[in-house]
């Protein structure tokens, strides 16, 4: 397994990931450049934190970590409990322990759901972990299917990604509100994923509407992000910006 460096700390004041630590694996910019080995055993990601986002070895599926369990939703639209041998090239984690609690009814899209976010937060300038449970009217999610070298930027393999759709659906969003100078590290605003009450349906969140929920927020002050040491990590340039390229493939 390749070595991994802890790289930076922000506010990072003891020897341990404090409840309030953001762990983060690599850099968004890295993925959407197409670096897609995984560098973490999901073994010790979970060690981080309960709760998350990310991808997997090879680009295989989006990310759940949902109480403690990490779930991968893969590109034959079904959801699998991840096998923790397996490693990962970008997630974020978190203990999550909220600090406020939102109940709400009838969100009718994912700009308004931003909007109520938005106009509930107090410091913009913090990182926040979001979680939504409830009942969902309607739900559009992607994923992305593994691949293989020479890897492809993530812009490319996006445009034939499958896109799924279901109604009626209850479950959890799980994911990240980030601020603008996050730019290059993750993903700047919302960053959401979706997994289902059943444990059959996930994905990469592209559009929802609420009937009924609770939003759980929690306030994060630190932030630790953990880099790849191989030489193929060295060779990708990151000094491009890839902003255009982000919004395509969130989007």
């Amino acid at each position: 397994m390749k070595k991994i460096l802890l790289l930076i700390s922000f506010l990072y004041c003891s020897t341990f990931i404090s409840s309030q630590t953001l762990t983060q694996v690599s850099t968004i910019d890295a993925l959407l450049a197409g670096y897609y080995d995984g560098v973490m055993p999901l073994n010790e990601l979970i060690t981080y934190g309960n709760f998350g986002i990310g991808t997997f070895n090879e680009l295989d599926g989006e990310m759940i970590v949902h109480n403690g369990v990490i779930y991968q939703f893969k590109a034959d639209g079904k959801l699998y409990k991840a096998e923790l041998t397996n490693s990962t090239p970008f997630a974020a984690v978190v203990q999550f322990e909220p600090n406020e609690t939102l109940s709400v009814q009838s969100i009718k899209s994912y700009k308004d759901f931003e909007d109520l976010i938005n106009n509930s937060i107090h410091n913009r300038n913090l990182m926040y972990a979001i979680k939504v449970s409830g009942d969902f009217s309607f739900m559009k999610t992607r994923t992305v299917p593994a691949q293989q070298k020479p890897y492809k930027p993530l812009a490319e393999v996006t445009k034939t990604q499958p896109i799924f759709e279901m109604n009626e659906i209850d479950g959890t969003l799980i994911g990240f509100l980030l601020p603008p100078y996050t730019a290059g590290i993750n993903v700047p605003g919302f960053h959401l994923h979706f997994i289902s009450d059943d444990l059959t349906f996930g994905g990469h969140v592209l559009e929802f509407s609420i009937k009924n929920a609770e939003i759980q927020i929690q306030s994060i002050n630190k932030f630790s992000m953990i880099l790849p040491e191989d030489s193929e990590f060295g060779k990708v340039d990151l000094s491009k910006d890839r902003a255009e390229e982000l919004h395509k493939v969130e989007k």
